[in-house]
């Protein structure tokens, strides 16, 4: 499921985000969490309970109220695009998880 979900991820945007950061450093904020997080081959349990970071939280609040607003740069809508897919992503591994602990 996972690899089919990989799979389908359109390219676009959100893409063209990702392959234009040169420095790790200026990726998305919850996208280098979400790595510096999977680096480090966490349990499943570490897995269950991921959180993003408060810092993180705030900034998905103000994409999706300039969403709402339809205010929404492309650089930003391609960020939301990304929480989006990561949102996904961890949703899927934390189902995984929870279920390899049974």
């Amino acid at each position: 499921m996972l690899t089919q979900f990989v799979r389908d991820i359109p390219l676009g945007t959100q893409t063209d985000l990702l392959l234009s950061i040169d420095d790790p450093a200026d990726a998305p904020l919850v996208y280098a969490e979400v790595l510096d997080f999977l680096i480090t081959r966490p349990t499943p349990q570490e897995i269950v309970d991921f959180k993003i970071s408060a810092a993180a939280q705030t900034r998905l609040r103000a994409l999706l109220d300039k969403n709402r607003e339809e205010t929404l740069t492309d650089t930003e809508a391609a960020e939301l695009d990304l929480y989006e897919q990561l949102d996904h992503l961890m949703i899927l591994l934390k189902a995984k998880a929870y279920t390899s602990d049974k």
